[in-house]
């Protein structure tokens, strides 16, 4: 009876190590998609975070750890060389072998482009999509699309049709998991909504042009941005221009972010007498996983709430 009862034993701790073996290895490139790729793996695997969320993810520098993730990798999900162009190169060397899933170019995704100048142009008011207007900008796509919760419901699904493709034995998981996700997508949008009225009117400035997702599916609007990217020092003219516009407005918020440090918007703020929150669009103040996309899109709110 001993002799059996090890042979069982032994048989449970095999069979979990041999399931593993069959998991597909799954690399997502930032917080906020690692945690839709998890949500959809629920009862599967857990997949693996890439770039830390406390960092920029335009100029992390990969660790030797790193590349043999890549290179053991079965699928990675990244948001695309707008926002890393950098990996490009990297996920073609180094995940060859690996399906690699531009997330900017899953069928459905709303990309908007960088606005032009300091201060933003009014929307539209005749009716035009103000989308429109913004087509044939010379400073390309913005990649910060996960910010509009609609797009996140829409790479839950990309993320599902390829995870059922390479994996087929799991997809009913898959696939019963996108159905869920989605559903709590619905009810986060709603909520949100709701808490932000508030703030429709209030008038904001950011540190970079890079929240026009959120501002465009929540009805809050960006007077202008100090840069016009995260990876870019305003010039002085600019500068110059998104001061007067804030002394003109009576601007009373400045958004910054946890991940960047600006001494430049520092002193605009205690020049100009405004309150500065930092906002915390990559997640890095939360732990990874399937609960952090929700609680990011939460505490984003949160932190205009505090400001506006």
């Amino acid at each position: 009876m001993r002799t059996t009862r090890i042979a069982v034993f032994a048989l449970t701790l095999w069979l979990p190590s041999f399931a593993r073996a069959d998991t597909p290895q799954v690399i997502a490139d930032i917080a906020p998609v690692h945690s839709l790729v998890a949500q959809i793996m629920d009862g599967v695997g857990t997949p693996e975070l890439l770039l830390p969320a406390t960092a920029s993810p335009h100029d992390y520098a990969l660790r030797p750890s790193d590349a043999r993730r890549l290179q053991n990798a079965d699928a990675v999900f990244w948001v695309g060389d707008a926002l890393t162009p950098w990996l490009k190169a990297t996920l073609e060397t180094l995940a060859a072998d690996a399906e690699r899933v531009s997330l900017l170019e899953a069928e459905g995704t709303l990309m908007l482009e960088f606005r032009e100048g300091a201060v933003f142009a009014e929307e539209p008011s005749d009716g035009t999509d103000a989308h429109d207007h913004d087509r044939h900008s010379h400073l390309g796509t913005d990649p910060h699309a996960w910010l509009d919760p609609l797009n996140a419901r829409v790479w839950l699904s990309a993320i599902a049709a390829e995870l059922s493709r390479i994996d087929p034995d799991n997809a009913a998981i898959y696939q019963s998991n996108m159905v869920e996700s989605q559903k709590q997508i619905d009810l986060l949008l709603d909520q949100l909504n709701q808490d932000l009225e508030p703030a429709r009117a209030a008038r904001f400035v950011v540190l970079h042009d890079g929240y026009r997702y959120f501002e465009d599916r929540f009805g809050v609007r960006a007077l202008g941005a100090i840069s016009q990217s995260d990876a870019a020092a305003p010039s002085a003219a600019r500068v110059k221009d998104i001061r007067q516009a804030m002394e003109d407005a009576e601007v009373s918020c400045l958004f910054t972010e946890i991940q960047l440090n600006s001494p430049l918007l520092t002193s605009i703020a205690s020049e100009t007498d405004v309150k500065v929150v930092a906002l915390d669009p990559l997640g890095g103040q939360l732990v990874p996983g399937g609960e952090l996309y929700d609680k990011l899109m939460e505490n984003m709110v949160k932190s205009f709430l505090s400001c506006l």
